[in-house]
Parts: C-alpha cells; sequence; structure tokens
C-alpha cells in the first residue's frame, strides 16, 4: 500500500466523539463543494483513523489542510482501477483491529465513487461497516430541481455510447420516477438535445452545476428548452441532470399502439421513427412497440 507520512494532530489527545468507532470501517461523506457543508464528525474522524482509503491522496490531503485536520492515519489510494485488488488488503487490516476511513473526492464513497467493492468484501468478511452521512450532490440536486421527489432513482453517469445508453435512454422513455444522471459537462448539451428528441421535447427537467460552490446554477424547464440552452449558453462545471418522469400512458393498448405505429409507418415514416414517435407520446417503450409492429407486418 502506497502511504503519505503519518502526522500527530496537536489534539490526539482529545477525547473522542462517543460511539465514533463502533464500527471499524466508516464510509464518509465528504464536501461537494462548500467546505461549510464538512460535519464534526468527519473531522473526528480524519483526525482518528489509523487508515484513510481515498479516492486520490492528494486531494484528501488538501481536504484535511483545509479543514485545519492534522491527520495521523496512513493515506492509501483506492480508486476505480484498483479498488478489486485493493478492497481485501484494506478489509483485513480493519478485521485485525486498524480503524479504516473510506472517502471519496467529494459526496458519499459507493455511490458512483469508489467504495462500493470494499464494501462488498466487507460483509463477505463479516467486518462491520457504518456511514458517516453528509453532503450529497443527488439529493441537492433533486431537492432543487423543482421535480416531484417522493419517488426517485438514481442513474450515475450516463453510458458515453452504444447499447448500453441506448437502453438507458428506452427506459427513460417510461420511467414513472424522476431520475437523477451525472453527466460530463462537455456532453450535457448533446445528451439534452438527444432527450428531447427521444423523450419528447416538452418533458421537464433541470440542469443542477457547481453545485454549493460560487457559481451554482439551476437552469430548470423544458428538455428542447434546456437543449437550445445549452447549444447557446454551454454548460460548465460539475453536472447533474434531474429528469421528470415519463407522464402515464394514456390508456391504449400496447395493440392499439403498434396500430398506430403502423399507420405512421403507411403514411411513409420509417418504422423505427414511428415508433419512437409513437412511445414519447404514450410513455411507452421503443423497442418494445418496434418488435410488436415488425411482428404484425
Amino acid at each position: 500500500m502506497e502511504h503519505t507520512d503519518a502526522r500527530r494532530d496537536s489534539d490526539a489527545g482529545a477525547s473522542e466523539p462517543q460511539g465514533l468507532w463502533d464500527a471499524p470501517i466508516v464510509l464518509a461523506a465528504t464536501p461537494i463543494g462548500n467546505l461549510s457543508d464538512a460535519t464534526d464528525r468527519l473531522r473526528a474522524l480524519l483526525r482518528t483513523a489509523e487508515i484513510i482509503a481515498c479516492e486520490d491522496t492528494r486531494r484528501t490531503l488538501q481536504l484535511c489542510r483545509a479543514l485545519g485536520v492534522r491527520h495521523r492515519a496512513r493515506l492509501v489510494s483506492l480508486h476505480e482501477h484498483n479498488e478489486a485488488t485493493r478492497a481485501a488488503e484494506v478489509v483485513e487490516r480493519a478485521a485485525d483491529g486498524a480503524r479504516v476511513l473510506v472517502v471519496s473526492d467529494a459526496g458519499m464513497p459507493g455511490v458512483s465513487d469508489p467504495g462500493f467493492r470494499l464494501m462488498g468484501a466487507a460483509v463477505e468478511a463479516g467486518v462491520e461497516v457504518t456511514a458517516a452521512p453528509g453532503a450529497s450532490a443527488v439529493v441537492t440536486a433533486l431537492a432543487l430541481s423543482g421535480l416531484a421527489s417522493d419517488r426517485f432513482t438514481f442513474a450515475g453517469f450516463l453510458p458515453r455510447r452504444g447499447a448500453e445508453r441506448s437502453r438507458l435512454v428506452e427506459r427513460l422513455a417510461g420511467e414513472e420516477w424522476t431520475t437523477v444522471l451525472f453527466e460530463s459537462p462537455h456532453r450535457t448539451a448533446a445528451t439534452l438535445r438527444e432527450f428531447a428528441d427521444r423523450l419528447g421535447a416538452d418533458r421537464a427537467a433541470a440542469v443542477c452545476r457547481e453545485l454549493t460552490k460560487k457559481h451554482e446554477e439551476i437552469r430548470r424547464g423544458t428538455l428542447g428548452a434546456l437543449a437550445r440552452g445549452a447549444e447557446e449558453d454551454p454548460v460548465r462545471g460539475e453536472v447533474v441532470l434531474v429528469l421528470a418522469r415519463a407522464e402515464p400512458s394514456r390508456g391504449l393498448s400496447e395493440e392499439e399502439l403498434v396500430g398506430l405505429v403502423l399507420e405512421r409507418e403507411a403514411s411513409g415514416e420509417r418504422l423505427k421513427d414511428a415508433a419512437k414517435a409513437v412511445a414519447s407520446e404514450h410513455g411507452a417503450a421503443t423497442r418494445a412497440l418496434y418488435d410488436a409492429a415488425v411482428a404484425r407486418r
């Protein structure tokens, strides 16, 4: 394991909050932008951990300095490229009695960040894990979107291309819960245009960027309007997309919807385009309608 030299905190002998290390492994949320969101519990964990598993050791050192925390831990990297092999080693140290803190660069580890495989290894080894909750880009964006939050799903980072992306967009066409997604700022405009074309330009959404930071911005509106806005004024910084749930089906059966698809094809539309249009209008799945239409030909 790579590590930095441990440093003794000037108040290392201070009493710890009760229950701070009831479990040998703690997954701790770190600020997603505003350092004021760091909790006292996070500071105490950083100060007293013996091993800190970090997505990026340099970012964690910067966080400690910014928070005025002098850690005494061994810092080890735990990122997407080494987590599969390193998780077992870190869990073994915890099983031997070490206090292990797991952090990502921002937000809660394990949520589209390293930590998931380590969590699985700990469960398999019977090593107890707890969490120190805090800032989350997912729920922050959901709350600020102005969209329904009683039921929502998180889809993580959008696949960049191919069948996986196509399947996800297909699912979103009929998704009955609000959906939160992560996207690169460089691809946001193209994604919004794709969503407007495939999910319906009138579907509500929000583009949340730089959450909790100085230049935080929430753009709310329809997919069509948001796509035009992103094309004219490109989105910068870290981006979270929130997509409104699909409108309930208007009550037509699949057989009736397939009939509409075939009618559009008969009038000159390509079958794929007809299936996509009918699916968007009625909150149905494009692929299912397309396959059913092919079967009825």
